[in-house]
């Protein structure tokens, strides 16, 4: 069997949506000949059965420096400088600006640096005693293709880098002029040794094309895996659900459109009040609170916080609508979110809004997983069907296409190995 040396900082049980694209792809490799080997920082808990697994040591490069200045290692420093983070935060005050650039700086290229010796030296140590055919990096964190190429400048083994999200052309890229011009000029370098450029939508892979000139780039989107689902219910909620997994990024996902509609619904005697659910499970945020009560919803709009991976696939299923927000001044045009792929996996109706739709729009429609809202008629309107349906047979309709099976992650992994192999052959 060849091998794989996956270099991902974010691996279960790490949380987060970002680990289980390397951690699926990990456990379908075998299935076409190629053992996965995972470097990554000392993970938080019990590591993947049946996969090989090396942790090594992590040095918390933000954490250490708050600690030299008398702050909290763990607590952000806008919250230590009573700094309040609100919706639509963008970095205004010289206090909040200042804060920015010093972490960018502290943490540059990005805050994960302080694994990169460590990483670096175990790899070596593994690479020395076994054969590796492919080096695979994946990121964010950026930090990982800064190890691969290292790997590939001293033993010239063949490296795809996988792109989840772009590095200097990201959408949400917000560092300073200077900074950004320094780290453009590390991602040519870095990258300029990859045998191939993996990135996860076609407009990401025309992005990188421009800026890597005669690269093999490759676009693989994220997905899902129907085991995740296995032993989620089958049985959906009594009351007409509408669910939200995940972060809200600071208010670039804003579910006050969806308020709105709701409000408007439920005084036209459009809904039932009392036969309505909204449901957000993530990340807690102030200005969620306000929202919902500026709309009068805290009798509909639950609050539930964080929970764990299982527990929010489980909400996904059960739910009878699943609630898909992009970012509300369209800045992912090109990107399909991760969110997505996961939501095909619960096999629910997909209800997006945000911006223009873009990629997501043509995707729920190519699939038929559900549909974009783009304004306040058209969303009311979608709400309205679906309520309809619910009330008549207590269940809104799925009818996706049997397309969304190309986004197993089984598939993913194929697409994976053609690259592998062919790089090899060469």
């Amino acid at each position: 069997m060849k091998k794989c040396l996956l270099i991902a900082y974010n691996f279960p049980p790490r949380t987060g949506i970002g680990a289980q694209r390397p951690s699926k792809l990990a456990k379908y490799f075998p299935e076409f000949g190629w053992e996965p080997i995972v470097l990554t920082a000392t993970l938080p808990g019990k590591p993947v059965d049946n996969l090989r697994i090396i942790e090594t040591d992590y040095k918390d490069i933000l954490a250490s420096t708050k600690s030299l200045l008398g702050l909290h290692p763990h607590t952000s420093a806008h919250k230590q400088f009573s700094i309040r983070v609100s919706k639509d935060f963008a970095y205004t005050g010289w206090k909040s600006k200042a804060i920015k650039l010093s972490k960018d700086l502290i943490a540059f290229p990005d805050e994960q640096r302080g694994w990169y010796k460590y990483a670096l030296r175990a790899a070596r140590e593994f690479i020395d005693n076994e054969r590796v055919d492919v080096i695979l990096s994946t990121s964010t964190p950026v930090t990982s293709h800064r190890i691969a190429r290292e790997l590939k400048k001293a033993y010239q083994i063949p490296w795809v880098a996988d792109l989840r999200d772009l590095w200097t052309q990201n959408h949400f890229y917000n560092k300073c002029g200077f900074i950004r011009y320094f780290e453009k000029r590390l991602e040519l370098k870095t990258l300029a040794l990859s045998d191939a450029l993996v990135t996860t939508t076609p407009g990401f892979a025309n992005k990188l094309d421009v800026l890597h000139k005669h690269k093999n780039i490759y676009c693989i989107t994220n997905g899902f895996d129907p085991d995740d689902f296995a032993e989620a219910p089958e049985k959906v909620t009594n009351t007409f659900t509408i669910t939200y997994t995940g972060a809200l990024y600071n208010g670039r996902r804003d579910p006050s459109f969806l308020f709105e509609a709701l409000s408007m619904l439920m005084n036209g005697n459009k809904i039932d009040r009392k036969l309505l659910e909204v449901r957000f499970y993530g990340p807690h945020v102030d200005w969620l609170s306000d929202d919902i009560r500026k709309y009068d919803l805290h009798d509909t709009v639950k609050v539930y916080g964080d929970q764990l991976r299982e527990k929010a696939l489980e909400k996904q299923k059960e739910s009878q609508i699943l609630l898909l927000l992009l970012d509300k001044n369209n800045y992912e045009e090109d990107v399909y979110p991760a969110k997505v792929f996961e939501y095909f996996g619960a096999g629910r109706p997909i209800v997006a809004m945000g911006g223009t739709g873009g990629a997501v729009k043509e995707l729920l429609e190519k699939t038929r997983t559900g549909e974009f809202a783009a304004d306040m008629n058209a969303l009311k309107s979608i709400l309205s069907k679906y309520y309809q349906q619910y009330i008549t047979s207590g269940k809104v309709n799925c009818n996706s296409d049997r397309i969304i099976e190309n986004y197993t992650y089984k598939r993913l992994a194929q697409k994976y190995i053609d690259i592998f192999n062919e790089i090899v052959k060469k």
